[in-house]
């Protein structure tokens, strides 16, 4: 059975956003996310997220999934539903030990928080539903800078590298019998623990160097896939630009 990364381990099911071409789908996807984030309606805001949670079931990710990442979003949105209600002057709720809580500052908060989310929940269908090297080969199509492509690329695949090279650090300090504690000793022992991870790390980003250099690495992905808009890609692509416009569009409409 082969075994796929973290964000690749769906991305071998069958949904229409599996089948949705990578290039229209960043494209399209990008465009709702940056809608979304400039709104300044709670009710829009709502509505976007209503719309990026359609998005995420059609993709068919599995709850379990969705939720792993979805959690540790949460702990970045959650401080501002509690300290920006405190922070923007205008109506006040109540008072406690003279800090005012304002109508203002908690919906504010709140579509902070709603546009964060959607964000993040557009996100998973936009990456998660396509293998990691053919999206990468799709940034490639869409004539973004090599230079970024290739750093998307080894970072994505040596992360885990250094993750699993950390963890095997911090296990030998553990059986020397090294103990987490807020002393000299500890911080002393952890500085040298992370100058070693560095230079090993230095060490083998220059033997990966010299590799790719040997068997004539080109600097340009390349993949098995090939990419073809059918119809279906248009009318997705339209369907989510078109919901991002008129999340913009509709309230002009309904001001003028």
């Amino acid at each position: 059975m082969v075994e796929y990364p973290e964000i690749d381990r769906y991305s071998s099911l069958d949904s229409v956003m599996h089948r949705f071409d990578p290039r229209a789908k960043l494209i399209a996807f990008l465009i709702l996310i940056f809608s979304i984030v400039l709104l300044q309606d709670l009710k829009l805001a709502f509505i976007g997220l209503l719309g990026a949670i359609l998005f995420l079931i059609a993709s068919k990710l599995p709850l379990r999934f969705v939720l792993q990442h979805i959690k540790w979003v949460c702990f970045f949105i959650v401080p501002f539903i509690l300290i920006m209600p405190f922070s923007v002057h205008g109506t006040g709720i109540f008072h406690f030990h003279g800090l005012t809580l304002t109508y203002e500052g908690l919906e504010y908060g709140i579509l902070v928080a709603v546009r964060a989310l959607a964000a993040v929940i557009i996100v998973l269908p936009m990456i998660a539903t396509t293998r990691f090297d053919i999206t990468i080969k799709a940034l490639g199509e869409l004539k973004m800078p090599n230079m970024l492509v290739q750093m998307f690329m080894f970072t994505y695949r040596y992360i885990f590298v250094f993750v699993i090279e950390f963890q095997r650090t911090w296990r030998a300090m553990v059986a020397r019998g090294f103990q987490m504690k807020t002393n000299l000793y500890a911080l002393r022992t952890i500085g040298k623990a992370l100058g070693t991870f560095f230079i090993r790390s230095y060490e083998r980003g220059d033997r990966v160097y010299q590799a790719l250099r040997a068997r004539g690495y080109t600097v340009k992905p390349k993949t098995l896939v090939e990419f073809k808009m059918r119809a279906s890609d248009y009318v997705w692509t339209v369907v989510i630009i078109g919901f991002a416009v008129s999340l913009h569009v509709v309230p002009f409409v309904e001001v003028t």
